[in-house]
């Protein structure tokens, strides 16, 4: 078997990840490309409004996707692509998470997927402050000129892949699984006629019946409150991108950041109040986004930050937006 897999990935019209209304997809065969498509769509009923923070970051509207089919209704097509395919993504637990929530809010069954998050794969192989799609795609040699365009994203996490089964001489998928003492991760087949719906769906359901107040918090002047350090749950999802590491928030968050603490420990992550030596993740608020740690507009912590990888601690920074497609959250999930 060669590197064969299908690189994957959506640009949602608001904060709930069952709200797709782009999605790109690049199909490699041997390590190379041999095919791609991509496909605009309306978001399932219900779940379609479009966002500012989303438009802002992927430029489509509402007007942009009216008359095209609903998620629901393209989906055979995009399966039909897909077929039984590995799945590649950049942070894979969002797209396989689009993929679920927007087939729930559907009504409709999925099927069982086998997949590689090239974030994890871009934390494990190369030494980057930022493993965003932009930095990793630039050590990979890909170029990425518009980025959250979901064709030009699919075709990106496709390059990395390639370039990290090449750096470690892996000639299939399982090579490269094997030689970084990895198990391939699996989101199993559903049916939300008689399966437990995800979180995400449920939260995004209660919130079309008339309880928003789950989804979106207003942002909150003044000093955030710190809050506790939960215990990381033992058994999380070990695949899962936040899974053993070591998490610090700073600067203001759409989410209060107790709950983020709350939610980054349910996932397996360790989270703590100040950076130190242990620290592996730092989640930045006050709207940064990756491009800054090249421009400078940095809180304090995440000067520290740059300051221990420039040392040579395997640290990594995240923005908001990152973090809550991690998570499965709100308030700004496309950014990436």
């Amino acid at each position: 078997m060669g590197l064969d897999f299908t690189a994957i990935d959506f640009e949602t019209a608001n904060g709930f990840r069952g709200s797709p209304c782009a999605v790109g997809l690049t199909k490699v065969r041997g390590g190379r490309v041999v095919e791609e498509a991509s496909w605009l769509m309306r978001p399932p009923a219900n779940h379609d409004h479009f966002e500012y923070h989303n438009v802002r970051i992927h430029g489509i509207r509402s007007e942009d996707v009216a008359g095209f089919p609903r998620f629901g209704e393209l989906f055979p097509e995009i399966g039909a692509f897909i077929g039984g395919d590995i799945l590649a993504a950049h942070n894979a637990a969002f797209d396989l998470g689009v993929i679920r929530s927007g087939l729930e809010v559907s009504g409709l069954p999925g099927p069982a997927y086998e997949y590689v998050c090239t974030v994890m794969l871009s934390r494990r192989c190369y030494s980057l402050v930022s493993n965003s799609l932009p930095f990793a795609a630039e050590e990979a040699g890909v170029p990425l000129v518009n980025h959250h365009d979901a064709a030009e994203d699919a075709r990106a996490c496709a390059g990395i892949l390639i370039d990290i089964a090449a750096r470690n001489n892996a000639n299939s998928i399982a090579e490269l699984y094997l030689s970084l003492g990895l198990e391939l991760p699996r989101q199993d087949a559903f049916d939300p006629a008689c399966d437990d719906l995800s979180k995400a769906s449920l939260a995004a359901l209660s919130a079309a019946a008339g309880n928003s107040a789950a989804l979106v918090r207003p942002f909150l002047s003044g000093w955030p409150e710190e809050g506790a350090n939960p215990l990381p749950n033992a058994d999380a999802e070990p695949s899962h991108p936040l899974y053993g590491q070591t998490v610090v928030f700073t600067g203001q968050l759409a989410m209060a950041r107790p709950e983020a603490k709350v939610r980054s420990a349910e996932l397996g992550a360790r989270p703590e109040s100040r950076v130190t030596a242990r620290t592996t993740v730092l989640v930045v608020g006050d709207g940064f986004v990756a491009s800054d740690l090249r421009s400078g507009r940095l809180t304090g912590k995440a000067r520290r930050v740059l300051e221990l990888h420039d040392r040579g601690q395997p640290i990594e920074v995240l923005s908001e937006g990152e973090f809550l497609q991690m998570v499965g959250g709100y308030a700004g999930a496309a950014a990436v």
